[in-house]
């Protein structure tokens, strides 16, 4: 027994794969034509306590840490879901936490109190208008920090928020956010100075606000059944009571709730290794040539070693770095190395999973397909490849 392999996280484990059997596995190919998951499944999965995990009791949440929520990601894709799957189910993960901390969490708790701040007056009444519904499966929320002009440099945001009474008038635009078609509402990174000043300010932006516009749906290499849009505000008037926490400490708030989900797109490539393991060792298994079973042979047996060791090996320090994250320590380093090593072991094991696949693996038939698909953008969400490299080496001294 370690400390992600309790009788209770068996349990979810448990609950996660009847899940995926029963409500997903028979509508997933149709998801992936459609481009966007239900709205029914976020109510089917809030019913069952999947939707909340993670997140306090106190503020609708099933409870849990991120440990926990791990062990549903994992369980998601190795049953046979995908990480698009999780990405369009789970886009709370990175919409809902900075109201968690700023007003619903003020005694601390697996997901907030870590940003240390005195929650602004409403920031419990977003926790009410917004982090409940979503729980519960009712509302889904997006968050929307990427610019079409920059990716990874969030101190140089230029979407504006200017102070207008009790509104803030808010022009700019936004790319790549994820459910950004399906979502009620967007946690909205804005600058509060002049744009590219780095005085960033997080604001609670409903669909269907004047002057915000839902633009075309973006079509993508991988993760099809998760819907992708751009944004754009055009003197969008946003009530001040919208704002999560005080003023310009936006920055702030994004780069300490990173760590989460960068660890969430870490368990995902792991997670998808492993699940290509399986994939290949069944397929060998019962694939047979010149009279053989592929898997008599020992080149592809030895294949199948290197790929089970490099998931299994990453799994391992993922696991690591979570329990510290999850434990308050600051590991920023740390978790930018489990990023690039699961990324880096899902790219080389899929590739190999569906090679040895062979022409069935290049099929939209096939498993293998997808995950080959869906793994590329791993190295890329969250802060990129490169990004992470740069973290490290600070972290070296260099």
């Amino acid at each position: 027994m370690t400390i992600v392999d309790t009788p209770e996280r068996r349990q979810l484990r448990e609950l996660t794969r009847a899940f995926v059997a029963r409500e997903v596995l028979p509508y997933l190919d149709d998801w992936e034509r459609a481009g966007e998951v239900p709205r029914h499944l976020h109510a089917t999965a809030a019913k069952i306590g999947l939707l909340g995990v993670g997140f306090p009791e106190s503020v609708g949440g099933s409870g849990g840490d991120l440990l926990d929520t791990i062990i549903v990601t994992e369980e998601i894709i190795r049953s046979g879901g995908s990480s698009g799957l999780v990405a369009a189910l789970f886009t709370h993960g990175i919409a809902l936490p900075h109201m968690v901390a700023a007003g619903g969490n003020r005694t601390g708790g697996p997901l907030g109190g870590r940003l240390g701040a005195v929650p602004a007056p409403g920031d419990d009444d977003l926790v009410d208008r917004y982090v409940r519904p979503t729980l519960a499966g009712t509302m889904i929320g997006a968050l929307a920090i990427t610019e079409p002009d920059g990716g990874s440099d969030v101190a140089g945001i230029r979407t504006t928020a200017r102070r207008d009474g009790d509104h803030y008038v808010v022009n700019g635009s936004k790319t790549y956010i994820t459910s950004g078609v399906r979502a009620d509402f967007v946690t909205t990174a804005v600058c509060t100075d002049f744009p590219g000043s780095g005085e960033l300010t997080l604001l609670v932006i409903e669909k269907g606000t004047p002057g915000l516009t839902v633009g075309r749906r973006l079509e993508k290499l991988g993760w099809h059944c998760s819907d992708t849009a751009e944004l754009s505000f055009v003197d969008v008037r946003v009530p001040v009571a919208n704002r999560i926490g005080a003023e310009d400490t936006g920055f702030l708030a994004i780069m300490q709730h990173f760590a989460a989900e960068r660890i969430s797109l870490a368990t995902q490539a792991y997670a998808i290794a492993q699940r290509c393991v399986e994939l290949a060792v069944r397929w060998c298994r019962d694939r047979s040539t010149f009279g053989r079973p592929l898997v008599s042979r020992q080149l592809v047996r030895h294949r199948l070693a290197g790929m089970h060791t490099r998931a299994e090996a990453a799994r391992a320090y993922v696991h690591d770095v979570a329990a510290r994250v999850a434990a308050g320590e600051p590991v920023v380093t740390e978790v930018a190395m489990a990023k690039n090593v699961a990324v880096a072991a899902c790219a080389e094991v899929v590739d190999q999973a569906l090679q040895l696949h062979g022409g069935f693996g290049y099929l939209r038939d096939a498993e293998v397909e997808r995950h080959y698909r869906d793994a590329r953008i791993l190295g890329i969400g969250g802060g990129t490849t490169e990004i992470m490299n740069e973290i490290i080496a600070k972290g070296m001294g260099l």
